[in-house]
């Protein structure tokens, strides 16, 4: 059984403290004692380490060893139209495991009103989603999640590969994926809200530089799409 991963703000002279929430769940829930071994991460290493001291909202770690934490292949940029918060937030999880590097949210023509604003006010919670899914799913680090931007700024974003979802005629992701996939590559996903693109929307991503892509005949919710998407680029990276 793999051992649980905590991220750590540091590691300073072979020790390293786990303070808040994580802290009370592994002294309080976990019950951990001193001996017992977990692994942790400052976002650049991970390591075995063992709990010296566990006392409410602190655990004190003696880092024993470096462990293998292999980079992924693929750096992936999700770029995800701004829905109702709670589906949002499944976003986040979801594609926080499937191993993307960064996530923008994007207000659309068809994303519901107010949803631009409010979202800097979740930033924060956005954020702690992402870490506790990096925990749970034994990332090296957490993604990015970026401040969310209008649509014409999010076309603007670099990568090696642009892909825009399509419900239109478009090739299946799966055809349009380089292979052999090079190595240390960088891809964007730009997946839109239920209702679709505009026309001036579509349109806009093309001349920018973006290739339609579709994932079948269906038509999927905007997070069921993302995570699909996702995992057909982090596999193809992979294989």
């Amino acid at each position: 059984m793999a051992r649980r991963r905590f991220f750590v703000d540091g590691i300073r002279g072979g020790a390293a403290e786990l303070r808040g929430d994580d802290a009370r769940h592994l002294s309080r829930v976990l019950r951990a004692q001193p001996g017992q071994l977990y692994e942790i991460t400052d976002s650049r290493r991970v390591y075995l380490a063992e709990i010296s001291e566990a006392r409410g909202d602190c655990v004190l770690f003696r880092v024993l060893e470096p462990v293998a934490s292999p980079e992924s292949p693929v750096s992936i940029t999700l770029l995800a139209a701004l829905i109702k918060f709670d589906r949002f937030e499944w976003i986040i999880e979801k594609a926080t495991e499937l191993g993307v590097e960064r996530i923008l949210p994007v207000e659309t023509a068809r994303s519901e009103k107010g949803l631009l604003l409010a979202s800097a006010k979740r930033a924060e919670r956005w954020a702690r989603i992402a870490k506790e899914s990096s925990q749970q799913s034994r990332r090296l680090r957490a993604p990015g999640i970026l401040p969310a931007a209008r649509f014409d700024a999010a076309v603007a974003t670099a990568a090696g590969h642009r892909f825009i979802l399509d419900e239109a005629a478009a090739p299946p992701l799966l055809r349009v994926v380089p292979s052999p996939a090079e190595r240390s590559a960088s891809v964007a996903l730009l997946v839109g809200p239920e209702g679709g693109w505009t026309e001036m929307e579509h349109q806009e991503a093309i001349d920018a530089g973006w290739q339609p892509v579709s994932l079948g005949s269906y038509i999927l919710r905007t997070e069921t799409a993302a995570a699909a998407a996702i995992a057909i680029v982090a596999n193809a990276w992979c294989s």
